[in-house]
C-alpha cells in the first residue's frame, strides 16, 4: 500500500516536514511585527511603574531593532528544526568539527548576537529610566553615575557574551573557563594598558570630582563643556561646537582647570591714549574709567588703573579688574560694557586712542652751510 502523500519522503524528509516548515515560516513572518509589539508590551507593562516619563514609543524605539532580529532567530530555529539533513550530503555529526559542526556553531553565534543585542538595548532604557530621574535631583553625582552604571553593565554583558561564545566554541563549562582565567587574566586578556589606565581614570574622575557633568574645562589646549563621561573617555563640546573626546587617562594627568569652579574672572588690557593728551586730561580718564568700575555691581572693588607707560606712539593705561561671575558669557557681557565706557570716557575728555605710528623730521639746511667756500 502506497503511503499517504504528507509521508512520502522528499530528500530523507517527509512532506509533512516541509509543510510544517513553510507553515512555521510564513505565520512567523505575517506575524512578526505583531508578535513583537506584543511582547514590547507585555515587558513594558512589567517595569512601567519603574519608568515614569519614558513612553512605550521610546521603549519600542530602543528595543524593535533587536527584538525583531530575535523573533526572526527563533521563528527560523522552529521552521529549520522540522528538517534534518539529508544523510546522502554526509555532513557529519554536530558533535564533530565539519561542515554541520560549522553550520550549527554559527546558529549559535547568531542567537548569541541577537540576544546581547536585545540585553544591550535594555541597558539602554535603564540608562534612560535614571537620567530622567537624575534629572529631577539637584546634584550632579548622580547624572554622574548614570553613565558608568551604564557602561560597566553593558562591559560585563559583553564579556560574558564573549566567554559564552567561547565556550561553545572550545566545549567548555563557561564557569571553569571563568575560574580559569581568573579576574587579572580576564583584564589582562580582553583590555590593553591604555584601556586599564583610562578605566582607573575614570574611577579618579567619580570619585575625586575634578569636574561634574555640564562644567566648562580647560585642558592643555583644549577647553569645552563636560557632554558625558565614560569608562574610557570623557567628551567635551567646544565653543565652536566641536565634540572632543578625550581619553581619562589624559583627563587626570594633565593640567585641569575648571572654569565652572571659577568665582571670578579677571580683565586685563591696555589702552592707548596719543601723546596729544595733558596730564590733567590723562588724570581724569584713569579716575573716571576706575570710578565706573569701582561701582559697577557685578565687579571686584579696587579695580586697578593706571598710566603705567611712555610707548614709542603713545602713552599706556593699564586697567585690571575682576568680575564677579563664574559664566563665561556673563564675563564678556559685563567686559564689554565696561569698554564701552572707557571709548564714552576718552571722548568725553577730548582724547584719542593711539595707534602705532612714526614721525620724521627733515632738517631744513641754509645755503651757506650747504655751499662749500671756494678756493
Amino acid at each position: 500500500m502506497n503511503s499517504s502523500f504528507p509521508d512520502q519522503l522528499i530528500l530523507d524528509n517527509p512532506v509533512r516536514a516541509y509543510l510544517w516548515f513553510a507553515g512555521i515560516l510564513v505565520v512567523g513572518l505575517i506575524f512578526k511585527r505583531l508578535i513583537t509589539q506584543a511582547i514590547s508590551w507585555i515587558a513594558y507593562t512589567l517595569i512601567r511603574k519603574y519608568s515614569k516619563g519614558i513612553t512605550f514609543r521610546d521603549f519600542k524605539t530602543l528595543l524593535s531593532r533587536p527584538a525583531n532580529f530575535l523573533i526572526l532567530v527563533i521563528i527560523l530555529y522552529f521552521a529549520f528544526d522540522q528538517l534534518s539533513f539529508p544523510k546522502a550530503w554526509h555532513l557529519g555529526p554536530t558533535e564533530e568539527p565539519g561542515i554541520r559542526y560549522s553550520i550549527f556553531i554559527l546558529f549559535q553565534l547568531i542567537v548569541s548576537f541577537a540576544v546581547t543585542w536585545t540585553i544591550l538595548r535594555f541597558i539602554d532604557f535603564v540608562g534612560l529610566i535614571l537620567y530622567k530621574r537624575a534629572a529631577l535631583t539637584e546634584t550632579k553625582l548622580d547624572d554622574q553615575f548614570v553613565p558608568y552604571f551604564k557602561s560597566g553593565l553593558k562591559v560585563i554583558v559583553i564579556i560574558f557574551a564573549l566567554l559564552v561564545v567561547m565556550a561553545f566554541i572550545s566545549k567548555m563549562n563557561v564557569a571553569a573557563l571563568i575560574g580559569g582565567l581568573g579576574l587579572g587574566g580576564l583584564a589582562l586578556a580582553l583590555a590593553s594598558k591604555e584601556t586599564v589606565e583610562n578605566l582607573f581614570g575614570s574611577f579618579t574622575i567619580f570619585f575625586d570630582k575634578p569636574f561634574t557633568l555640564g562644567d566648562q574645562v580647560r585642558v592643555g589646549d583644549l577647553e569645552g563643556n563636560v557632554e558625558s563621561i565614560g569608562l574610557r573617555s570623557t567628551r567635551l563640546r567646544t565653543l565652536d561646537q566641536n565634540l572632543l573626546t578625550i581619553p581619562n587617562k589624559k583627563m587626570i594627568d594633565a593640567e585641569l582647570e575648571n572654569i565652572t569652579l571659577k568665582t571670578m574672572w579677571r580683565a586685563r588690557f591696555t589702552i592707548s591714549l596719543t601723546y596729544a593728551a595733558t596730564i590733567q586730561q590723562i588724570q581724569a580718564v584713569t579716575k573716571d574709567i576706575s570710578d565706573f568700575i569701582q561701582q559697577h555691581p557685578n565687579t571686584k572693588d579696587n579695580p586697578f588703573v593706571k598710566f603705567t607707560n611712555f610707548s614709542p606712539s603713545s602713552l599706556d593705561i593699564l586697567i585690571i579688574f575682576y568680575v564677579l561671575t563664574s559664566d563665561f558669557e556673563t564675563f564678556h557681557s559685563v567686559k564689554e560694557e565696561i569698554n564701552f565706557k572707557i571709548m564714552e570716557i576718552v571722548e568725553l575728555h577730548n582724547c584719542s586712542f593711539a595707534f602705532p605710528s612714526s614721525s620724521v623730521y627733515v632738517e631744513k639746511f641754509t645755503n651757506s652751510n650747504q655751499t662749500q667756500s671756494k678756493p
